[in-house]
């Protein structure tokens, strides 16, 4: 009963689902659970049978706005694991992670076709939030109603799953961080995106590196540090390729 307590984190009601500061997502998420709890506790789960668990979770079905539908890509054989934030509307009805144009940004980003990009046995996307968490909207000025953004992903998912999968995926050789929201998590360090983005060598050496989530929102981030462009992508392309082609060497 104790291990299922801490498990579980009662989801709120839609509306009062807002967090004041990205300490709270930390607290909620990062302090609250022991990420590596699960494992130690429970040890190695059968892959298909942790899978299915994941893809038939209702945790959260009354705090969202739409029927439960969690989309993620995993396989124990792995070797790059891409954590990101939540499944937008257009990947929710689409069933498939970054089939977006986010995606063709991140692809484009890491060197990777669509065919490599959705080859379970070699990528696998684990957001923080399994599910879309919802939008946010414009509360005055012309645009009042009108939705502004989604909503920040739920902490449920990863403090019940994340280090379930993580436990599953030991073939992985780097982890893609995208977003403040898997960079509190997996990276476990305070600072903007814009600060881990600008370690990454650091990171690299610890086989993990921060970008920026590939959104169009984040069109003006990416004109104000041209640096990222063309001084970190060849860098993490060139790895990519290494670490996917390695079996072919």
């Amino acid at each position: 009963m104790r291990l299922r307590g801490l498990l579980k984190i009662e989801p709120t009601e839609r509306e009062s689902y807002t967090f004041d500061n990205q300490q709270r997502y930390n607290n909620l998420v990062v302090n609250r659970f022991d990420k590596h709890f699960c494992g130690e506790v429970m040890g190695k789960e059968p892959f298909l049978q942790l899978h299915n668990a994941i893809l038939n979770c209702q945790m959260c079905a009354a705090a969202l706005p739409l029927p439960p539908t969690p989309i993620l890509q995993v396989h124990p054989s792995a070797r790059l694991l891409i954590a990101g934030q939540a499944p937008g509307r257009k990947a929710h009805h689409a069933g498939r992670p970054f089939d977006d144009p986010s995606g063709d940004r991140l692809r484009d980003w890491l060197g990777l076709n669509k065919s490599d990009f959705y080859d379970a046995k070699q990528v696998a996307i684990v957001p923080m939030g399994f599910c879309f968490p919802g939008n946010t909207f414009f509360k005055s000025g012309a645009k009042a109603g009108q939705i502004s953004g989604d909503l920040p992903p739920r902490p449920e998912c990863a403090a019940t799953w994340h280090a379930r999968l993580l436990d599953q995926l030991t073939q992985i050789e780097l982890t893609i961080v995208l977003g403040s929201h898997a960079q509190a998590y997996y990276l476990n360090h305070s600072g903007t995106v814009t600060e881990q983005v600008k370690r990454w060598s650091y990171w690299l050496e610890q086989g993990k590196i921060a970008l920026p989530h590939p959104s169009p929102r984040n069109n003006r981030w990416l004109k104000q540090n041209p640096w990222f462009e063309l001084e970190v992508l060849p860098i993490l392309q060139e790895k990519i390729s290494r670490i996917l082609n390695s079996d072919q060497a």
